[in-house]
Order: C-alpha cells, then structure tokens, then sequence
C-alpha cells in the first residue's frame, strides 16, 4: 500500500519524492534505488554535523591523537548502526497501514528534530581511555539515538529499499566521523556547530509537522 500523503512544497529538504512503501527484494539499480542511496547519504552527513559522535570522535583524537584503531571503530559503528536503522525501518514499515508509515516517518523527522536541538554538554574525561572495544559501545550508543539515524529509518520506509537506504547512511555517517577524526579539536574552534545543529532542528521539525498534517488528510 502507498502512504496517503507525498511530499510536495519542500524544495529546501531532501523529502522532495512522494512516500512510497513497497516490500520486495532488490533487483536492477533503478532511479528509486539510487535515490533511497544519494539521499540517505546526504541526510545523514548533514544530520551527523556537530553530533555526538562526531564530537566524540574529534575529542578523541584532540586528546589522544589521530591513531588509526579509533577511525576503524567510528567507521565500524557508523555502518553497524545505520544499517540497523534502515532494517528496522523496514520491519515497521511492513507492519503499519499507508497512513501510519507516514505518521512514522513524521515521527522520525520529529525526534532527529529534538535530538539536533539537544544540546550536548559532554566533555571528553582528564584520562579518556584507550579501549578500542569502549568507544565502540560508546559509538554505537550514540548514534542510535542520534537524529542521522533516525533519519535514514525513514529513508527506509520512504523509498522502501532498506539496503540501500542503509548503505547510504553509512557512507554519510562514516563521511561525518571521518571529517570529526581528521580535524580533531579544530572542529568545534573553526564552525559554529551549535547554530548549525538549531537550524538543522529547525527543518526538521517543520518538516514533521508537515508530514504529519499530511498523514492526517489536513494538507494534501
């Protein structure tokens, strides 16, 4: 079934395509696929910019320099978990009416709102530890709550192709950790991340709201 509402009127956001949800295998690259791909990727650099776990990660590297292990696990985490998102995504999307995936997706677009508005107030300890296997379980702590996540779950139900939807997350949240690994304590000196993260939260809220009139027939 096809959700009720499509987004229109949203030149300014990535949610320029109609709401479609069809389950089925992946076959041929189409120009949907490579969509749920190209816009999960951006959405969640975008999304990731001045997040924890880009904040993490930099911090990281400012305190115990730029070592290798530590972009393997950021890179490790960040594929892990968006896959896991664009997955259970899927999984709900393939349980709801048209009309409530839609509700989903305005749910997502919502809470990715609240967390890029969360201000992050953590500092990396004096002695921050060298354990590989804890900033891991840090990573991957994060980021699944974090609003690229979020992001890409509705990605997932958006163009229903969740591998791909997921492989771009990936590619996304991998770019924005990376960006976080080599800049060290440079980024938070050289951007205004806070303001950035506002105006982010900003979009995506309004982008909600607007799903979710949608989702209930008040716009069209």
């Amino acid at each position: 079934a096809m959700p009720s509402a499509s987004f229109t009127s949203l030149s300014c956001s990535f949610f320029c395509v109609p709401c479609y949800r069809k389950p089925g295998r992946l076959g041929k690259w189409t120009g949907a696929r490579m969509t749920a791909l190209l816009f999960a990727m951006v959405a969640s650099f975008v999304a990731a910019i001045g997040a924890r776990d880009q904040l993490l990660v930099a911090r990281l590297t400012g305190a115990l320099g730029a070592a290798n292990g530590l972009l393997v696990v950021a890179l490790t985490s960040s594929a892990v978990t968006a896959i896991t998102a664009a997955w259970l995504g899927s999984l709900l999307a393939r349980t709801m009416s048209g009309s409530a995936a839609t509700m989903f997706v305005a749910l997502a677009l919502l809470l990715a709102a609240f967390e890029c508005a969360w201000p992050n107030r953590e500092r990396v300890p004096r002695e921050p530890t060298r354990s590989l296997g804890a900033a891991f379980i840090v990573l991957c702590f994060r980021q699944m709550t974090d609003a690229s996540r979020f992001l890409v779950a509705a990605m997932a139900v958006v163009f229903a192709y969740w591998p791909l939807a997921g492989l771009g997350g990936a590619i996304g949240g991998g770019a924005a950790v990376t960006m976080g690994w080599l800049s060290g304590t440079a980024l938070e000196a050289r951007l205004p991340l806070r303001r950035l993260r506002i105006g982010l939260a900003v979009l995506l809220f309004g982008l909600g709201v607007i799903t979710g009139l949608s989702a209930r027939g008040i716009i069209a």
